[in-house]
This record gives C-alpha cells, sequence and structure tokens, in this order.
C-alpha cells in the first residue's frame, strides 16, 4: 500500500461537534469516481455534515463520496455513504468495489460480503483481478424508484435540449438502490450535462431527486455514458448508473443483458443475468493510506 498525507486547515466547529484529529483513512477510486474511506470497526469515528462536505471538497482532499466500514455480524462489513454535498444515499456500486477490493486485501480472501441498507452483495475477485460485485435487482415500481406519481417509467417524456437548441423527448426511469433516469442519444457531447444535469437532478418527478445518465449506444455490447450524480455533480464514473444504464437498454432492446458501460477512464461490464440479479465487474485503484486531519 502506498502512504501519504494529506491535510488541511482544521474546521471551525461551529455546532459544537467534537472535533477528531489524525484520523487514518483510505483513497480510493473505481475509473476516477474517488472515495475516502474510514474504518468504524476498531476506532470511534463521528464526523459532522459539515465536516464531510470539507473533505469531499476539492480544495481540500476531494472525493465524490465518504465511506465508513461498520462491524457487522451478518457479513464483512456494513457500508455508510455520503455524497459530497454531505447527503446519507443507500447505495454507491464503485464505492461497494473498492471496499470490498481493500477488504479482500485484509482478508487475504478473494471472496467478501458487504451489507448496505439495499441489502448484503456479495463481492469477488476474478481471474481477470477484476472486483466483481452482486449489485442485486433493479426496481421499476414507481412508488419504490421513486417518482412522485404513478407514470411510465420507461419513457416520462421529459424534454431535454441539445446544444443546437433541438429538443428531444424521453427518459427512462428505475432504482439501483437509488433512483436513475436515463436518456439515450446519438452522442452525448451535443447536451451540455453540466447544465441540464441539476434542472433533471431535481425535477418534480424524483422526490429523493435522481442520477442522471445520457448514453450513447456504440452497438448492442457496447455504450459510451456521461453521468451527473445526486449530491455529487458531474462524475468520472458511476457504478449504479452503468448498472441502470445496462436494464434500461436491454428492456428497450437495444442493448444485451450483459454490455460494457463505457466512461471517461474505462469501462464496467454489466452483466444482468437471468436471475434479475445485476453483476458489475471493472478495476479499482490501489488502495492508499492516508491521513485526515480535521
Amino acid at each position: 500500500m502506498a502512504n501519504y498525507i494529506l491535510r488541511f486547515k482544521k474546521s471551525i466547529n461551529k455546532d459544537k461537534t467534537k472535533t477528531m484529529n489524525n484520523l487514518e483513512a483510505y483513497k480510493m477510486d473505481g475509473l476516477g469516481n474517488d472515495f475516502i474511506i474510514f474504518d468504524k470497526r476498531k476506532k470511534l469515528i463521528s464526523l459532522s455534515e459539515k465536516q464531510i462536505v470539507k473533505i469531499a471538497n476539492r480544495n481540500n482532499i476531494g472525493c465524490d463520496q465518504v465511506i465508513f466500514i461498520e462491524k457487522d455480524e451478518s457479513s464483512n462489513a456494513f457500508l455508510k455513504f455520503y455524497n459530497s454535498d454531505g447527503g446519507e444515499i443507500s447505495a454507491c456500486g464503485n464505492g461497494s468495489r473498492c471496499v470490498a477490493y481493500l477488504l479482500m486485501k485484509e482478508n487475504n480472501s478473494k471472496k467478501i460480503s458487504l451489507r448496505t441498507k439495499v441489502g448484503i452483495l456479495q463481492a469477488e475477485l476474478n481471474d481477470k483481478n477484476l472486483v466483481n460485485v452482486n449489485i442485486g435487482q433493479p426496481n421499476f415500481e414507481w412508488n419504490k424508484i421513486p417518482l412522485s406519481k404513478k407514470m411510465d417509467n420507461k419513457n416520462l417524456e421529459i424534454k431535454i435540449k441539445r446544444n443546437d437548441g433541438k429538443e428531444i423527448k424521453g427518459g427512462f426511469s428505475l432504482s439501483v438502490g437509488n433512483p436513475h433516469l436515463i436518456f439515450f442519444v446519438d452522442d452525448f457531447n451535443q447536451f451540455n450535462l453540466k447544465e441540464i444535469g441539476p434542472k433533471l437532478e431535481n425535477h418534480i418527478y424524483f422526490p429523493e431527486k435522481c442520477n442522471v445518465t445520457l448514453a450513447s449506444i456504440k452497438n448492442k455490447k457496447h455504450v459510451k455514458v456521461k453521468v451527473w450524480e445526486r449530491g455529487v455533480g458531474l462524475t468520472k464514473a458511476c457504478g449504479t448508473a452503468a448498472c441502470a444504464t445496462a436494464v434500461s437498454g436491454a428492456v428497450l432492446e437495444m442493448s444485451e443483458r450483459c454490455v460494457d458501460i463505457e466512461f471517461s477512464e474505462g469501462m464496467l461490464n454489466i452483466d444482468w443475468k437471468k436471475d434479475n440479479n445485476i453483476y458489475m465487474a471493472g478495476k479499482v485503484s490501489q488502495v492508499k493510506k492516508i491521513e485526515v486531519n480535521i
């Protein structure tokens, strides 16, 4: 494991939360989707929302999500995920893969089970040295996604504009432990996702907000995507967005059930098997041990 120290100024604790110094943590990423990981199994760590936001700020350490590892009786560990805006989320595909790899190294094992708020995830290191996780099953029920009312989740008829002003209408919604909205477009570079993303994330149809993906089909087994992540913004990769894209593409018969989802820094292989479980495989970075001063 590589070791280095990241430091930033001690935050002013206006809410009187106990200040903690010299916290050990790990920094990892999956295809550029990066995380600061704290292990609470041996040492009590309690961070306020403001402290999480400060850690995630790119002017300090910077990450898409902060993850806490906790003890669990039914699996190797229980995971809690927080977006860079400080809000807790139920699922994080790439984050789960990164923690799985960390614990595999710790336990000298190629198989790990992780519990999240949406269930127990089974992970393994495959023969290609990729971390493969069973993400679980997609949910298409309007009130489980959730949507604000009952409607056709395959086409919400939401309008978005290309850079040239031309409008398209669509939007496939589903939950993969968190809400997603997918638009299939010829070329996602023709859209300004930085402008479109916040509007769609906060669309009236999504009471818990949503992750937004623009997907361009290259062929039945290869889809390129660009993602606006709820509570994060533009992200280099998002595991659950890859799963949501693969499932929606398969339902619409635009892609195969086993498909490569390409991000700016690499690909995830998503296999939506006949038993309805979604398997996600891809590379993760090496584990970097860091010190966080707050």
